[in-house]
């Protein structure tokens, strides 16, 4: 099968499409036929060497979102049958033709949504309903700030903070203030000339945010903690500020607030199959519904995946950038 290979690392140069052996499903595992892959910040730090090679002993394949249809099924497997529509989340091995995952990681494809769509919409909206409910708490009128409004996690945090009743609150750059705001964010502040934690005291009559969703770490923190209501969580999925910062202790304690990192990645494949069957019960019925949707910005081919990743650093994107495989 063909897949995209790091034998070294460093820029998108890097990126090999070679021919490597197939993988082969175990007896609760089932191979799959990808139809499309799904760009993530992850991937470009593995592709520097930052980012660990979940699978040392194997060549190493970046991609962490799949969707395609059931090649082959293990001999216990019973959810699945050969030609079915899949998605789902994996540590790696999504830039290729074929992979393997334990068969409850797998996800149906929502009605209305195609194969080649689907593979938009694993990493992003597990992340963020993570985040925001399992981990946030996050209920029907309360508010939440998610930062990189525009961005994958970020226009799936929109839709499933109005899916559920909340209220959001998203900063942005100025050119994408307008997409933040069609998908229903209720405020939304480009950061580049406005003061997120002003805006939000302001939005919530200074009471705060219960819930910020931090993709950018950094000196965001102190005023993620100003921006925040008592008892208050932030919950930290990403650095891309790509520096340690110092933060005031004293305000977090006095709020009684809570800072919660996390990362889907990492996590043991019984903690991605909890999170995936959950998943699967609570928010695939709201794409089946049309209240949830992916969001995808552009497409690309397999073959030019080096573009793809040299785009992805230029941070135009609205939504998702989506590799066909197939193609």
């Amino acid at each position: 099968m063909r897949a995209v290979v790091l034998r070294s690392y460093g820029g998108p140069e890097v990126l090999e499409i070679q021919d490597v052996v197939a993988p082969t499903p175990g007896n609760d595992e089932i191979s799959v036929d990808v139809v499309a892959t799904a760009l993530n910040r992850a991937d470009l730090l593995q592709r520097m060497g930052l980012y660990p090679n979940p699978f040392p002993d194997d060549v190493e394949i970046p991609g962490l979102e799949f969707s395609g249809t059931v090649r082959a099924v293990g001999a216990h497997v019973r959810r699945w049958s050969t030609g079915d529509p899949v998605m789902g989340i994996v540590s790696g091995g999504a830039y290729a033709q074929q992979l393997v995952l334990p068969e409850r990681q797998a996800l149906r494809i929502p009605n209305g949504v195609s194969v080649a769509d689907a593979s938009a919409i694993p990493e992003v909206f597990i992340t963020a309903w993570d985040a925001l409910v399992v981990q946030g708490g996050l209920t029907s009128g309360r508010w939440a700030l998610v930062h990189a409004g525009a961005s994958g996690v970020g226009t799936a945090a929109i839709q499933i903070c109005k899916a559920i009743g909340a209220r959001v609150a998203v900063t942005c750059s100025a050119g994408k203030v307008d997409a933040c705001r069609s998908l229903g964010a209720d405020l939304v502040v480009d950061y580049s000339t406005q003061d997120f934690v002003a805006q939000v005291a302001q939005a919530t009559l200074g009471v705060g945010v219960d819930v910020v969703l931090d993709v950018i770490g950094g000196d965001y923190l102190d005023r993620n903690i100003a921006a925040l209501a008592l008892k208050g969580r932030i919950i930290q999925v990403g650095v891309m500020a790509g520096k340690p910062t110092l933060f005031n202790v004293g305000v977090l304690l006095g709020k009684r607030a809570s800072i919660i990192g996390t990362v889907l990645r990492a996590r043991p494949v019984e903690e991605k199959i909890t999170i995936s069957q959950r998943f699967a019960t609570e928010v695939l019925p709201l794409f089946d519904s049309g209240i949830l949707r992916p969001i995808i910005d552009s497409r690309f081919q397999l073959k030019d995946i080096a573009a793809a990743q040299e785009f992805m650093a230029t941070n135009r994107n609205i939504g998702k950038i989506v590799i066909d495989v197939t193609g």
